[in-house]
């Protein structure tokens, strides 16, 4: 009994793609359909209160827009304003 040299014990498979992860060669993380960008207003978590990181970070585009920041806003609301922001202070 004789092993093929070039694949024995190596651990390659051939059928998980050239990325070694069951990707197929063109396909790079965050470009599948299920990686597209949701309208934040289809969000599961969207009406949940804006998280730390998104708080501060609009706080800083929203004084750097000369705006005030909402006190209370959601998670979905936070997205979109930042969105905005980002395009109004030439962030995004």
């Amino acid at each position: 009994m004789t092993e093929n040299s070039s694949t024995a014990g190596n651990g390659t498979d051939d059928t998980r793609g050239a990325h070694g992860d069951g990707r197929p060669e063109d396909q790079t993380p965050g470009t599948s359909p299920a990686d597209a960008e949701k309208d934040p207003s289809d969000w599961v978590t969207g009406g949940e209160p804006a998280t730390g990181p998104q708080r501060s970070y609009l706080s800083t585009l929203a004084q750097e827009a000369g705006e005030e920041v909402p006190e209370d806003v959601t998670k979905a609301q936070a997205s979109e304003e930042i969105d905005r922001l980002q395009d109004k202070t030439g962030r995004g």
